[in-house]
């Protein structure tokens, strides 16, 4: 049974268990990033300019790969109720306009005593890593009847 926000309790979880989503990075991502978190570098925006740099197109923003790993979480493993307590990231490979990014999490971890729950985090684009990482979340215990 869900917790009250549509999640797992704690006790419903177990190491190993995972979760997987597919999006592809769009240009209206990018914007609304952008809109967001008020990051305007011109390699998210400026391809004369982006053309000059390593990565020799625009590329999407690091943290907009990041939020596909916060989205796994917080909708699907441990879902709703969760709560982000940290995360690590290792960014490996830059993201284009266009590449569709596989994100998964899997739970490695989980201290009953403290409700926290630590996964492995990781974004691939074309089977390989553009960013990896760990994250620990607190959730829920179900309340004894």
């Amino acid at each position: 049974m869900p917790n009250s926000a549509g999640g797992a309790w704690l006790d419903e979880l177990a190491v190993g268990a995972s979760a997987r989503s597919a999006r592809i990075v769009t240009e209206a991502d990018i914007l609304a990033f952008a809109a967001a978190s008020g990051d305007m570098n011109p390699v998210h925006f400026d391809e004369d300019y982006a053309a000059t740099t390593r990565f020799g197109t625009r590329i999407a923003h690091g943290m907009l790969t990041a939020a596909h790993i916060s989205a796994l979480i917080g909708m699907r493993l441990p879902g709703p109720g969760s709560v982000y307590v940290s995360q690590s990231l290792n960014f490996r490979r830059p993201v284009k306009i266009g590449d569709s990014v596989t994100t998964t999490v899997e739970i490695t971890a989980i201290d009953p005593d403290k409700g926290f729950v630590t996964l492995s985090t990781s974004c691939c684009v074309a089977g390989k890593a553009v960013v990896n990482g760990e994250a620990v979340v607190l959730v829920a215990r179900q309340i004894p009847a």
